[in-house]
């Protein structure tokens, strides 16, 4: 086996052949917080450098009071910097149209609780001067999106904390934003609804938008960020890419089918001799408890368990997809239904929409459309024999037989105590 070296050189050129575009740039970023009487209260970021790439998912990491959320509201142009140099698409964060190119989710869902889920998608909108049809379009894709179809009349005010996350989600897409700013877009959902979350980040990421996450829950920055700076008191302590800050160097790790006893001890055998018995540890490798549990709740899904909660979302909503921009064994590999969709279900494509009636249903539906067809209007005393229109007198007299053929067979079952069956008047 070979393995390639890159020199500095290589590295320089590769690098000025394909320039990366920096989304955020932040240089010597400082928020102090001032007394009434101006006086320095605290330091909540301090000297902070770094940059977001486009296409990233990028992780704010720290913890309580570290300087991440201050870091955020600066970014969104909600704090002015004390000191220090910050841009968002090449410009000031209070930049108007900056602004518009920019979702939100903050870690409080602040919304109008008076408002259903479709009216709130549908006033976002409007603030963004999306025309009428495309907000209710987007409205109808997220509502489907998020999992909140079935409740979208229910006002805000009445949902859950996971069901406010999740059409503060939505809000948070409206305007098909290329920076998407999420202050722990996980906290309230269940196991479900985070991974949910975390697909559509990597489905984001990998039509090309930007995606900025601050979590306290460090598995769900693992599985989808690709660099990360840790804050503590109001500094960077560390930043790099996953790889560079979780690797090992001086261990190595070998994952092997189960082996038989005999294989066990004679790679068991050669170890020891190379390395010594107490530096070798031998496991079962075991998955996460978030995997075990969502092969659970597949499971149940499957057997048509019924729940009264949130339901899973169906898809990425369309305009958010991109499919023309994004690679097909990307978008097979990183979009919401491999875990929320159910088997496809054929329906016949000549009616868009609709199954296939059985043909005993079209005999029914032909018989209900004969009983409900208007009656003919009559312009003679009486029509001629042979016809094959019914008088009046007749479709009545049919339909009192039918009647009475019914009310016989209702007689044994649902007959009053006396045993008479006929209708009352």
């Amino acid at each position: 086996m070979t393995t390639a070296v890159s020199t500095p050189e290589t590295a320089e050129n590769k690098q000025d052949q394909n320039p990366v575009e920096n989304i955020v740039s932040v240089r010597g970023l400082t928020k102090v917080f001032r007394d009434f009487w101006g006086r320095p209260k605290a330091r909540a970021v301090n000297d902070v450098d770094f940059d977001v790439r486009k296409g990233e998912v990028f992780g704010l990491l720290g913890p309580n009071g570290s300087g991440k959320s201050t870091t955020v509201k600066m970014l969104l142009g909600l704090l002015y910097p004390t000191k220090g140099h910050l841009e968002v698409f090449g410009h000031s964060p209070r930049h108007v149209a900056t602004k518009a190119r920019i979702g939100y989710l903050p870690e409080e869902s602040y919304l109008y609780k008076y408002l259903d889920a479709a009216e709130t998608l549908d006033f976002f909108g409007s603030l963004f001067q999306l025309n009428k049809k495309e907000r209710e379009q987007r409205t109808e894709q997220l509502l489907e999106m998020v999992g909140l179809s079935q409740v979208r009349s229910r006002v805000v005010g009445e949902f859950s904390k996971g069901m406010q996350r999740r059409i503060g989600l939505a809000q948070a897409l409206i305007n098909d934003p290329d920076l998407v700013i999420l202050d722990e877009p996980t906290s309230g959902l269940d196991p479900i609804g985070c991974r949910e979350v975390k697909d559509l980040i990597l489905a984001l990421a990998a039509r090309g938008k930007t995606v900025i996450l601050s979590s306290h829950l460090l598995a769900d920055v693992e599985d989808v960020c690709d660099r990360v700076v840790i804050y503590y008191g109001g500094r960077i302590q560390a930043q790099g890419t996953l790889n560079e800050l979780l690797a090992k160097p001086d261990t190595s790790r070998i994952t092997t089918p189960l082996l038989t006893k005999d294989v066990m001890q004679r790679v068991l055998d050669i170890l020891r001799k190379e390395i010594g018995e107490e530096k070798i540890k031998v496991d079962v490798p075991t998955q996460n408890l978030e995997n075990y549990f969502l092969n659970v709740v597949e499971q149940a899904r499957e057997k048509e368990e019924m729940t009264s909660g949130a339901t899973s979302g169906s898809r990425v909503a369309e305009y958010l997809r991109g499919d023309a921009d994004m690679p097909s064994a990307k978008r097979q590999e990183k979009v919401l239904e491999r875990l929320t969709l159910s088997e496809p279900v054929e329906i016949d494509e000549s009616i868009p929409g609709e199954e296939p009636l059985a043909e005993e249903e079209k005999v029914l539906v032909e018989k209900l459309e004969q009983l409900t067809r208007p009656e003919p209007v009559q312009t003679t005393a009486a029509e001629p024999a042979g016809s094959g229109v019914q008088t009046p007198e007749q479709s009545r007299g049919e339909l009192k037989a039918a009647d009475e053929k019914l009310s016989s067979l209702l007689g044994g079952s649902n007959g009053d105590k006396t045993g008479n069956s006929e209708p009352k008047e």
